[in-house]
């Protein structure tokens, strides 16, 4: 097996990019490359060629690779429902739930599922590139850990070790990491890279000298801090968590952010837009009177985040937002919020029970057990779009006979106001057609740029393995994979 795993200092030091944009770099030298994350936990997830899901950030890897994303990619992944429990996906169906009483032990027996799915990809590619989660630093999860040391020692993977300099402390954090792991994890690890600098690399020349006199690993490169990755679909919502400024623009589309939001990188495609800025509302600030657009997005907990908005006041905000002649769409679990009641008798989410919607759909959800996960196709507001399903419910109403969407399979999809202005549907990822946004746009009295956001991205992953070419050593990293031309 020809693999390396990327391990980082901490979260959100730039794992998932630079593996992403390695996967790009080594397809573009020729070779069969896969990406490979054991165990990830987000709501952000992307549907797979094979009938499954998993993690958003493995499907970007997978397009980076020019390979369609399969199961085998994340063969474990957690979808927080609410603040000790998540939704458990398991090679891409789910099996229950975990919560921080069994959240330990119960990683433990997915390891073997684990190796099988890692084994499956080896034996397709030339290379296999892995990306951990969280840090190996972090040894009070050591026991049982299937996300960084656990897998890499149980399938004899050697790693690099990622540390970002842009939040300080960066020596600190990568000799930190030597200094806490036990010594069989530590021999693991077989080099480290500088992610994320900003200025001229020569000036942390001493500092690079150090970490590798510290710990007695080499270092494989320094990389700056690169424009391409703003382009790119973020990964988790710790984005979301550092709050996001606009500047201002003709159209304002504001989005607020719910406790379980899923898939919000929906938005991505209109936030690249020169005439839009978009809005993360965070708690605690109401949504803009002055906004065009309100989405409501994605959930992960239906019911408790149309509680959350209600408590935030922005049910209040967006009636009035409706009776000043605005329009809103509501996306997946947003277009059950829209409508007249929710239900989940079975305890789908957590505890069964109800909850009265926003009333501007005249539809309701029933909450079931079966999940919906399909790539689908099809015209909305007389623009075509691709996109994909990823839902629990049944919603249906005399609305749905204005559907939102004809799908290509014949399906109608979602449901729209008697006025023209609430839209809802479970279809995520149309946003990136430019034919439907521009469509949606001109709604709202904007212009696009009429971009594919598929070939942005597409674009940016080049860029960001051009950077890597220049800024790393890849003949080294092949080296330590055990690639042998």
């Amino acid at each position: 097996m020809v693999s390396v795993m990327l391990q980082g200092t901490g979260s959100d030091v730039g794992k998932s990019v630079l593996v992403a944009g390695l996967c790009r770099a080594l397809a573009n030298r020729g070779l069969r490359v896969l990406p490979f994350k054991p165990q990830n936990m987000s709501n952000n997830a992307a549907v797979t060629v094979d009938g499954g899901e998993i993690g958003r950030a493995q499907a970007l890897q997978a397009m980076a690779c020019r390979a369609q994303a399969h199961t085998d990619m994340n063969p474990v992944l957690l979808k927080p429902q609410a603040d000790r429990t998540a939704q458990l996906v398991v090679q891409g169906k789910v099996r229950g739930t975990l919560g921080s009483a069994n959240f330990l032990e119960g990683r433990r027996p997915l390891l073997p599922e684990v190796l099988e799915s890692h084994a499956r990809l080896c034996a397709r590619a030339e290379i296999v590139l892995v990306e951990g989660a969280g840090s190996p630093a972090e040894i009070n999860l050591r026991a049982g850990d299937i996300a960084n040391m656990g897998f890499a020692r149980a399938a004899n993977v050697p790693v690099v070790l990622v540390g970002d300099i842009d939040r300080g402390g960066v020596i600190a954090a990568i000799a930190g990491t030597r200094a806490v792991i036990n010594p069989e994890d530590a021999a693991m690890i077989r080099g480290f890279i500088i992610n994320k600098f900003r200025g001229d690399p020569a000036l942390f020349a001493d500092g690079y000298r150090a970490i590798e006199r510290l710990t007695d690993w080499p270092g494989l490169g320094v990389v700056p801090w690169l424009p391409a990755v703003a382009r790119l679909p973020s990964e988790d919502a710790v984005i979301l968590e550092r709050g996001l400024s606009v500047a201002s623009g003709r159209c304002l589309v504001a989005c607020p952010i719910l406790p379980r939001i899923s898939n919000f990188d929906d938005l991505d495609p209109l936030r690249q837009e020169p005439d839009v800025d978009v809005a993360m509302v965070p708690p605690g600030m109401p949504i803009p009177r002055e906004v065009d657009l309100i989405v409501l997005p994605g959930s992960k907990a239906t019911l408790a985040d149309l509680a959350f908005l209600r408590a935030q006041g922005w049910d209040i905000d967006v009636i009035a937002h409706h009776r000043a002649g605005g329009v809103i769409l509501g996306i997946c679990g947003g277009y059950q919020m829209l409508g007249r009641r929710i239900a989940d008798p079975t305890g789908i989410e957590g505890e069964n029970g109800a909850a009265e919607g926003l009333a501007l759909l005249d539809v309701e959800t029933t909450l079931t057990s079966r999940k919906a996960l399909m790539p689908v196709s099809g015209a909305a507001m007389g623009g075509t779009f691709d996109g994909y399903e990823m839902h629990m419910g049944v919603t249906a109403g005399p609305d749905c006979y204005r559907p939102f969407a004809v799908l290509d399979d014949g399906r109608r999809d979602g449901a729209m106001s008697a006025d023209r202005r609430v839209f809802g549907t479970y279809c995520h990822g149309l946003l990136s057609a430019p034919g439907f946004r521009g469509q949606l746009l001109a709604l709202l009295k904007a212009g696009s740029d009429g971009v594919d956001h598929t070939h942005r991205i597409d674009t940016a992953l080049d860029e960001l393995a051009d950077a890597l070419e220049r800024h790393l050593d890849i003949p080294a990293l092949l080296n330590i994979a055990g690639y042998r031309p």
